[in-house]
């Protein structure tokens, strides 16, 4: 490097900065001389600059390697923003069409491009391999590169290759940067780049502004986070799903619930994410609701929280995710929920991988499972987790240590886990430890013949919950160690040597219990039903029935009155909400019962919940929206179930759950081509005289003359037109 450069003063030039932040300086020292560098630091840290200032100071072009393409471009498009060359950065990926990477190529040879950034499957093409064998490469870095490990979140296996193409192109410094590694992820990623000679540059994960919370997942789970977002109003927010579909879901509710919202994930097009990250930047929206897919390639700084719909698979996702919010240094709320069975659900998708990568996923679930149970201060679980110590007792700013739980004395279990790993040579998991020390007996223990020792089973009389916390809070005071080779494997600490032959006292706070009962993973239940209320409905459907001259159920089916009486809905908004009640149904019955139940309410005191009523969006609305339009341009229904890719009865249970909405729906066009006009009457006659729309009485009643599907037809035709 040569001693006249002024970082500071090239700092100010090119970005605007009057100083670098934490260790920036030094690692852009560290690469101007040539050396291998490997950066850990957090989101929002600065990683960037690292290697985008030196490569403005350095000779040749700079290769950046990031995973996604929405990355690439948001960083390119802030490096021209500081010059006046538009070809000051390029990248190269799959969205470019020829023309396009015909004029990136021209730029860097002319000597114009001083940072390229390219996804690894496009570096490890052999085209570009050949055509970078001509440029003078000042140096590779490599973005995200915890995913080059196995035991990193984000694992991709074209990683892997980046160095064996680096060896074809030509050899240069390497930078390698990530925001989460642990310890075996850093050994992982400088083994594989074969920069074990890089110096090492590592911030703290401590982030001070950010409030951590973790919360039981339950049925109301949309309603806590609608509430929290209209407390919120105005306020810029991200919330992780796991799944695709649960993202669209979301995102749907939330708009229905007046909120500016969008979904993001990698089944949607270019065009759309791209428009989508726009506004939430420009502030046209308030909320993204995503997928993990989202997020790296977002530099938004005032984002003031950020929600965990499903707990992440691993805690290194999890920190990466909650670093998108407070960027700016201030207000950045984390909340996760949480339910064991969402990690039951994780442990299934494992299932068909190979075992070792079985094996990596449960131990990294583990970890989440630990973190999300555990009572000790969640910043300083986190931290930990990353190598680090958090000396404080009481962060001030987490759910356990504003609401800390009574700390009880586990001397005596932890002298007993201390002395069983020592027994069992330091070779097991926790689990085993666990199972040992209470001497339960399983088919892993006694093929190990550890049944037979004389310490199995020492821990038999003290509580069951005490275990887990032990382990994990020894962990934490240093009485315990994970190999990082063989990760999980539970190592004694000299501390905790000394500790077997000296015991103190050593208090711990409980595991907090979750109770997955009250979450079914699907649609709530009907809850504490009133059951005053329900037949005072009852007798004002069949008075109602009475007047509109149509049979009681097709006023409101049971369910409906059920959840009326559960929920108490008091204006035709808050009736929509019910099962079975569409905005037809609402309109032509609603406003007497809405006006029974606010009675009712008001004459017996009763506090509704002060929750916020939620609008749902119908599971499948967009199919349901799909087949309305297609009945109105009177397609043939078994050529719409052929599009929909539904069996005929599915498309007609997909249609009885529109009309029995409240929609009218006319498929006269179809019955008059498949039924007799006298058999449309005898079936439409049942219906009208009967007091149940029972299916399956309607079969018995009459199913010697009809078929089952001819039944359903007419009463669909039936439904839509004495009902809606």
């Amino acid at each position: 490097m040569k001693e006249s450069i002024n970082l500071s003063e090239q700092l100010k030039l090119h970005f605007g900065f009057d100083k670098f932040k934490g260790d920036q300086e030094a690692i852009v020292k560290n690469v101007l001389e040539g050396n291998n560098t490997f950066v850990l630091m957090p989101t929002g840290g600065g990683k960037s600059l690292c290697y985008q200032l030196p490569a403005l100071l350095m000779e040749g072009t700079a290769i950046v390697i990031s995973p996604l393409i929405a990355l690439m471009k948001n960083q390119v498009d802030v490096i021209n923003g500081i010059s006046d060359n538009d070809g000051l950065a390029h990248y190269l990926n799959s969205s470019l069409n020829k023309a396009a990477i015909d004029q990136v190529k021209a730029d860097i040879l002319e000597g114009r491009t001083r940072l390229l950034y390219v996804a690894p499957e496009s570096l490890n093409k052999e085209e570009n391999i050949e055509f970078l064998r001509g440029v003078k490469i000042s140096f590779y870095a490599i973005d995200e590169a915890h995913c080059i490990s196995e035991w990193g979140h984000d694992f991709r296996q074209e990683y892997r290759n980046i160095r064996p193409t680096i060896n074809k192109i030509g050899d240069a410094p390497v930078i390698a940067l990530t925001a989460t590694a642990t310890d075996k992820v850093r050994t992982d990623i400088k083994k594989n780049l074969c920069i074990l000679d890089a110096v090492e540059f590592k911030s703290s994960f401590n982030r001070p502004n950010l409030y951590y919370e973790v919360r039981q997942k339950t049925n109301d789970i949309d309603k806590q986070i609608i509430k929290y977002i209209k407390q919120n109003s105005g306020k810029s927010g991200i919330i992780y799903c796991l799944s695709r579909k649960k993202v669209e879901e979301l995102a749907a509710i939330l708009c229905a619930n007046d909120i500016p919202a969008a979904p993001y994930h990698a089944g949607l097009d270019a065009a759309t994410r791209s428009e989508t990250q726009d506004a939430f930047l420009m502030e046209k929206i308030d909320v993204i609701v995503a997928t993990i897919a989202f997020g790296m390639g977002i530099d938004k700084p005032d984002v003031r929280f950020v929600i965990h719909y499903d707990i992440p698979k691993s805690l290194e996702g999890y920190y990466q995710e909650t670093g998108r919010a407070g960027r700016d240094g201030g207000e950045g709320n984390c909340i996760a929920f949480y339910a064991y069975k969402d990690l039951q659900k994780l442990e299934k998708f494992m299932e068909g991988k190979p075992v070792a990568e079985q094996d990596i996923g449960r131990l990294l679930l583990q970890e989440t499972a630990a973190y999300a149970e555990s009572s000790v201060c969640r910043r300083k679980m986190l931290l930990h987790y990353f190598g680090e110590e958090y000396t404080k007792e009481n962060c001030g700013c987490c759910d356990n240590c504003l609401h800390p739980k009574e700390r009880i004395e586990a001397k005596e279990a932890l002298t007993m886990v201390l002395q069983a790993i020592e027994k069992l040579k330091e070779n097991f998991l926790g689990e085993y430890i666990i199972d040992f020390v209470r001497g339960n007996a399983t088919d892993d223990i006694i093929s190990h013949h550890h049944d037979e020792l004389d310490e199995f089973g020492m821990g038999e009389d003290l509580p069951e919950k005490i275990w887990n916390p032990t382990i994990r809070q020894a962990l934490i005071s240093g009485y315990l160690k994970k190999d990082i080779e063989n990760y999980g494997l539970l190592k004694v600490t000299a501390a905790g040597k000394r500790f077997v032959k000296s015991p103190t006292s050593f208090m711990i706070v409980e595991d907090a219990e979750f109770d997955d009962e009250n979450y079914d993973g699907d649609e709530a239940g009907s809850g504490a039903l009133d059951p005053t209320l329900y037949n005072m409905l009852k007798r004002l459907r069949s008075e109602t029935a009475e007047k509109k001259k149509v049979p009681a159920y097709a006023v409101f089916q049971d369910v409906s009155l059920e959840q009326m009486a559960t929920m108490y809905p008091v204006t035709i908004d808050e009736l929509q909400n019910i099962q079975g009640v569409g905005q037809g149904k609402a309109k032509r019955y609603g406003t007497e019962f809405c006006e029974l139940i606010k009675r009712y309410c008001e004459e017996n005191e009763i506090e509704r919940p002060a929750e916020i009523r939620v609008r749902t969006v119908a599971k499948g609305s967009i199919q349901k929206v799909e087949i309305i339009t297609a009945i109105d341009k009177h397609h043939m229904l078994d050529d719409i179930a052929k599009a929909q890719k539904l069996s005929f009865s599915e498309l007609l249970d997909e249609i009885e759950s529109i009309v029995y909405s409240g929609t009218k729906l006319n498929i006269d066009y179809f019955i008059e081509e498949e039924i007799d006009d006298d058999a449309v009457d005898d079936i439409y006659d049942y219906f009208y005289e009967s007091e149940t729309d029972d299916l399956n009485e309607a079969i018995q009643e009459l199913g010697a003359d009809y078929t089952e599907e001819e039944i359903r037809l007419v009463r669909i035709k039936f439904i839509s037109e004495v009902a809606n």
